[in-house]
């Protein structure tokens, strides 16, 4: 049993989306595989992990300013001919549906403008430690910068699917990749994520930037090894694409890292205790009979009431 459980949501209804067929619909024709997926992949969280406690954690501006006006090409090649994102119409269709059936079993749903769900994550991750456990079930690797063994807080990593987690703690980051255990977002930074837009230091692949942030640590103390004029440390070529990348590693490292210090209304007092029946039973057979999603939800009911 873990203490709490934030869950990545709109990396949950992504997969969802994509690994449940698009006809499997509700009776008026409206594709409904995403939120089916996403209720299943709650049950089956829910009744193998028995959490105390869960946040389904929203994204509230899938691009921030903050990032966009640090990078600008933070996420550029997701932005539609309107300005949003490319979410597919079929999926799109399904968020609010997501919203009404979450908030009828009573589960917590958290998202706070102009922040990612990964901002909420860290915050909710960073505070709800002080109480327990905390596990974080995404898909996204830019969240493994969070793992912390003290706490502990774990991610519970969708890449194999949800009846395979990969439990990624400090030990399972650094035996993957090389690196210290919390050290990814610097990681991340160095070496660069084209899906979201990150070019990375050019020149610097994964080995490089393993052992850059091995030898100094962190971009911070890259920067300040760069600042003192030494050559120790660097691999061969590394310090001349380091001073190169000055401007681009400061802007960098605000756009990778996970904020986990919102002060915002949206958490303060959030109830994220685990229902162990639906907030709003009416509405939920109605939304269930209206979309077509009895087996799911009646999935969940069973796994929470155990």
């Amino acid at each position: 049993m873990s203490g709490l459980m934030l869950l990545d949501t709109p990396s949950l209804y992504f997969r969802a989306f994509f690994g449940v067929p698009e006809s499997v619909k509700a009776p008026d024709g409206t594709p409904v595989n995403a939120v089916r997926g996403l209720v299943d992949m709650i049950a089956r969280l829910v009744q193998d992990r028995r959490p105390e406690r869960l946040v389904c954690c929203m994204d509230a501006d899938w691009r921030p300013a903050f990032r966009v006006e640090a990078l600008p090409s933070y996420k550029a090649h997701r932005v539609a001919e309107d300005g949003g994102d490319q979410t597919p119409d079929a999926l799109e269709a399904q968020l609010p549906v997501i919203d009404q059936v979450l908030d009828a079993f009573g589960l917590a749903r958290a998202g706070v403008p102009g922040y990612e769900a990964d901002d909420v994550i860290g915050t909710l991750a960073v505070r709800g430690a002080a109480d327990g456990p905390v596990d974080i079930v995404t898909g996204d690797r830019d969240l493994f910068q969070l793992v912390d063994d003290r706490a502990p807080v774990r991610v519970l990593y969708t890449a194999r699917g949800i009846r395979n987690l990969q439990v990624m703690g400090e030990k399972e980051v650094a035996d993957k990749y090389g690196i210290p255990g919390r050290g990814y977002g610097d990681y991340a930074t160095l070496r660069g994520d084209p899906s979201d837009g990150l070019p990375g230091v050019p020149g610097v692949g994964d080995k490089t930037a393993a052992a850059l942030v091995t030898r100094f640590g962190s971009v911070e103390g890259i920067l300040a090894a760069l600042d003192a004029g030494t050559d120790e440390g660097f691999p061969a070529g590394a310090r001349r694409r380091m001073e190169a990348a000055r401007e681009y590693l400061a802007a960098a490292e605000t756009v990778v890292r996970v904020v986990t210090d919102i002060d915002a209304p949206e958490l303060a007092g959030l109830d994220d205790r685990l229902p162990a029946e639906p907030r709003d039973a009416e509405a939920l057979v109605r939304l269930a009979d209206t979309w077509n999603l009895s087996s799911p939800v009646n999935r969940l009911l069973n796994a929470l009431s155990r």
